[in-house]
């Protein structure tokens, strides 16, 4: 298993780069400790999960973020001091699977890294359709119409579970539990966020607008045919 972190904090990196140790026997981690060069650095050792600080010196770490995401798939958690409900948005809107607040202890740092790669690990490979969509599991795309369009880990993880229970409410709890491995406190804020950015996604294309509805305080549902 391999990790990349990029923190300028070197405590953080000792206490992390500990933390990765109890978790998996004998792992490779990769340390940065700015972000330019970052999409280099990512093509050449292609790690499995990126740990990835916002308060990083020169270009930001949501600029970071946005880079890397034009290109991979890559699983992405954010670990930062801000708990600001718009930089929790901002962070989930621009691609991050995870958002972990400092200080933060190792075990929950483990659980929720487990979490992202166990969702990223359980994805069916047979391609799953509803309406005018079509999810491919083993590559993270979905094709709307006749447009392919790449999906983070996490809006992957909503849709596969949305297309598997198509006219059916799935609810805050089951979605959370499906991408974090449990409920946790403003969880539904979060999925609200994902949910958002996929809709983005989605609505753009011709025949593809209405897809998904929300029943507020309850969860989603999605249509495979869209508004009556």
């Amino acid at each position: 298993m391999k990790f990349l972190l990029v923190e300028d904090d070197a405590e953080i990196v000792e206490f992390i780069s500990l933390a990765i140790d109890l978790g998996w026997p004998d792992p490779q981690i990769v340390y940065a400790n700015q972000g330019e060069g970052i999409q280099q650095l990512v093509e050449r050792e292609r790690p499995d999960l990126i740990l990835l600080d916002l308060g990083l010196p020169g270009i930001s770490g949501f600029e970071v973020l946005k880079i890397i995401r034009q290109h991979t798939n890559i699983p992405i958690i954010i670990i930062t001091v801000s708990d600001s409900e718009e930089s929790i948005v901002k962070g989930l809107s621009l691609g991050a699977d995870e958002y972990i607040v400092k200080p933060f202890g190792q075990l929950e740092l483990l659980a929720r890294i487990k979490a992202v790669l166990r969702n990223r690990n359980s994805q069916y490979s047979t391609p799953l359709a509803a309406g005018p969509l079509i999810y491919f599991p083993d590559s993270c795309r979905l094709k709307c119409g006749e447009k392919y369009i790449h999906l983070t880990r996490t809006e992957s993880i909503i849709i596969n579970e949305l297309i598997n229970n198509q006219g059916k409410l799935v609810s805050y709890e089951k979605l959370a539990d499906t991408i974090w491995g449990s409920y946790y406190p403003n969880a539904s804020d979060a999925i609200r966020v994902h949910i958002r950015r996929l809709r983005s996604k989605i609505e753009s294309e011709p025949g593809c607008s209405g897809l998904i509805t929300c029943n507020p305080g309850l969860g989603y549902i999605l249509d495979a045919y869209g508004p009556k």
